[in-house]
C-alpha cells in the first residue's frame, strides 16, 4: 500500500533549515522508509516510540531524527530534528493526542 506523506509547518521549515546535502538524504530516506511501510519497525532505522500516543514512530537518519504518525493511508511528518534536540521536542510536544 502507497501512503502519502504530508509536512507539518514545522517540519517543512525544519527541512529547510538542514544543510542541502543533508536535507537530499533525508528526503531520500523519508520516501524510501515512509512511503510504503512506515510503521514496519527495524532495530537500528525506525522505532515506535513507547509512553506517548504521539507522535507514534522515529525515523533515524545518520544524526537527523523524523518523528511522525501513521493513519489510514496517511503519514503525518511533525518534525525533522538533529537527534541532540529530538529527546527535547518530544519531551514539549509529544504526549496524548
Amino acid at each position: 500500500m502507497r501512503y502519502d506523506i504530508i509536512f507539518s509547518l514545522k517540519a517543512h521549515q525544519d527541512i529547510g533549515n538542514l544543510n542541502a546535502n543533508i536535507r537530499a538524504v533525508v528526503r531520500d530516506a523519508i520516501e524510501t522508509h515512509l512511503r510504503y511501510e512506515p510503521a514496519k519497525v527495524s532495530k537500528s532505522r525506525i522505532k515506535r516510540l513507547q509512553g506517548i500516543s504521539h507522535p507514534q514512530f522515529r525515523l533515524r537518519v545518520g544524526d537527523v531524527r523524523v518523528y511522525y504518525d501513521v493513519r489510514e493511508g496517511l503519514v503525518m511528518v511533525h518534525a525533522v530534528l538533529m537527534k541532540s534536540e529530538g529527546q527535547n521536542w518530544v519531551n514539549q510536544f509529544g504526549g496524548d493526542s
